[in-house]
């Protein structure tokens, strides 16, 4: 099992946020993508997330976007709106996933 904290829109290369809330997303999608396959898993493997959203407003965007990336059976998901820790985060994603892969130190 693999458990994927927090996830925020951070690009790994600048530090910096995007504005936008669907850039966001992308960004924490990918993120997750890149944290998945370093544990020999992927995105197809994600059991469960919780999304926390700054605002309901954001919720048909999120959906829309979401599918992007999850297009057969989605996995088990919660939604809550929540004030994240910055004012510049609009969304946060924590994942659980499974994988085939056993590493050992």
């Amino acid at each position: 099992m693999i458990f994927i904290a927090g996830q925020v829109a951070i690009d790994p290369q600048t530090q910096e946020t995007p504005k936008s809330f669907a850039k966001q997303l992308h960004l924490i999608i990918k993120n997750l993508k890149t944290i998945l396959e370093s544990a020999g898993s992927s995105l197809d493997n994600i059991l469960k997330t919780t999304v926390f959203l700054k605002d309901l407003s954001n919720y048909a965007e999120y959906n829309e976007i979401y599918r992007q990336y999850f297009k057969t059976e989605f996995p088990a998901r919660s939604t809550v709106i929540a004030d994240l820790v910055h004012e510049d985060f609009l969304i946060e994603i924590e994942a659980i996933a499974w994988t085939t892969v056993i590493q050992s130190s």
